[in-house]
């Protein structure tokens, strides 16, 4: 059976396991309670259940397997923080219904080029309940929400922080490449201790030893990594360099491929990096289209089906070789565009509302379009020429901003995660259930 591409899958809970565990001559129940999050539990079961999907991700990455009792740890805990998440969401009203996680699951299913219905029975080939499916779709919905509202929502790029942006990625020169690399985070909790900072240095400098000593760094990270990606091998796909956190860049800029780093220190913790591949940055080509049009505003004396009769006129009067110029500068809406002839200049892809693009992009140079309405009003438009543009410039810029709000949201989300797993009371019984 195919398998899925859609990154969502990899990351959500299996079936929940069945049966039991023997040891000696007791059997010991496989639903018990591992851990005690606030006002929740997780159960046996649930864990199973994820660490099925981690180990089915991994095979599918053709990796092998890391230590189980480590990844049953670090498993744990990321169930831990997911619950901590969903009843913060709970607790402050943030809700999914039927009707939105519908769309969501249909979108997954045309992601993966297949129908609801073929998307459901490859569920089941899979060994995944569909009802257990939807409810994990669901609360992946529920924590998107609520890191929206409490880190996403709120993070601000200022001009300063653009300008200083392109000039790093200038200064980078030949290095200004699309960067894929690993990482490893052994986390620090805030204000921490000379001890906890000692032991986590400790632990970073095992860590690195095994690396050192040809340990895969996929399964290590995911057996000891405490960044947000380590259930994924630590791996970030490309992206710019000026998309990486300061202190990855420079680090990253003194590897070769395949090398790894040393242990490097940061407010979060120690790190460890791996440099994996690097591939130039194409120049960003655009098709641009120089328009101009007329525009017919509704209004209280004007209704909607008077504007469109007026420009199915004035459409008529071009057909038969009046000029758009003059009489865009007559009847136009659009005072700006009019006194230029109704020029719009030059546009590229976004940059007008969906139904003035939608109705342009089809036509051939010269051709005046019929009346059509936007939440502007009435439009007709005449493609004038068309060009391939080099966008670079402006693509840097609007890219500049995109990824440093990415690399601010990154970084306060960790910290927003961390102070959420410290204020919360959390009681471990994983070990109780060992097998003597």
């Amino acid at each position: 059976m195919k398998k899925f591409t859609y990154w969502l899958l990899a990351l959500l809970l299996t079936t929940l396991a069945q049966g039991s565990l023997a040891a000696a001559n007791n059997a010991i129940p496989l639903n018990h309670i591992v851990a005690v999050a606030d006002d929740d539990v997780i159960l046996r079961s649930e864990l199973d259940s994820y660490l099925q999907g981690v180990m089915r991700q991994l095979q599918n990455k053709g990796g092998g397997m890391p230590d189980m009792s480590a990844l049953e740890k670090q498993g744990l805990e990321r169930l831990i923080v997911r619950s901590l998440q969903l009843q913060k969401a709970k607790k402050t009203g943030i809700l999914v219904d039927d009707a939105t996680l519908n769309k969501s699951i249909q979108g997954i299913a045309r992601k993966n080029n297949l129908t609801l219905d073929q998307f459901r029975q490859a569920l089941v080939n899979d060994n995944i309940n569909y009802e257990a499916f939807r409810e994990d779709i669901r609360n992946e919905i529920i924590i998107s929400r609520l890191r929206k509202r409490d880190v996403v929502n709120r993070i601000r790029v200022n001009d300063q922080e653009t300008a200083d942006y392109l000039a790093r990625e200038k200064d980078l020169g030949d290095r200004n490449k699309l960067i894929k690399f690993s990482h490893i985070l052994i986390g620090l909790p805030d204000a921490a201790t000379p001890e906890q900072i000692q032991s986590a240095h400790k632990k970073g400098d095992n860590i690195l030893q095994k690396l050192e000593d040809g340990a895969d760094f996929s399964q290590t990270a995911i057996a000891y990594s405490d960044g947000q990606k380590a259930m994924e091998g630590g791996t970030y796909d490309f992206r710019p360099i000026t998309q990486i956190p300061p202190l990855f860049a420079k680090i990253i800029s003194t590897l070769k491929l395949g090398e790894i780093s040393s242990l490097y220190r940061s407010p979060y913790g120690f790190h460890i990096l791996k440099l994996e591949e690097i591939k130039g940055q194409p120049k960003h080509i655009i098709l641009q289209t120089k328009l101009r049009h007329i525009l017919i505003r509704p209004n209280t004396l004007v209704s909607s089906s008077d504007a469109k009769i007026r420009l199915s006129r004035l459409k008529e009067r071009l057909d038969q070789g009046d000029n758009f110029d003059a009489l865009a500068r007559a009847h136009s809406d659009d005072t700006l565009s009019a006194k230029d002839g109704g020029s719009l200049g030059w546009v590229g892809p976004g940059d007008t509302v969906p139904q003035f693009e939608q109705a342009f992009s089809p036509m051939s140079i010269g051709e005046i379009s019929d009346p059509f309405k936007s939440r502007f009003g009435w439009h007709i438009v005449q493609v004038q020429e068309r060009r391939q543009f080099d966008n670079t410039k402006k693509f840097k810029k609007s890219n500049a901003i995109n990824n440093i709000k990415k690399q601010k949201t990154t970084e306060e989300l960790q910290s927003w995660l961390r102070r959420l797993r410290d204020e919360a009371y959390v009681e471990y019984r994983l070990e109780q259930h060992k097998i003597q």
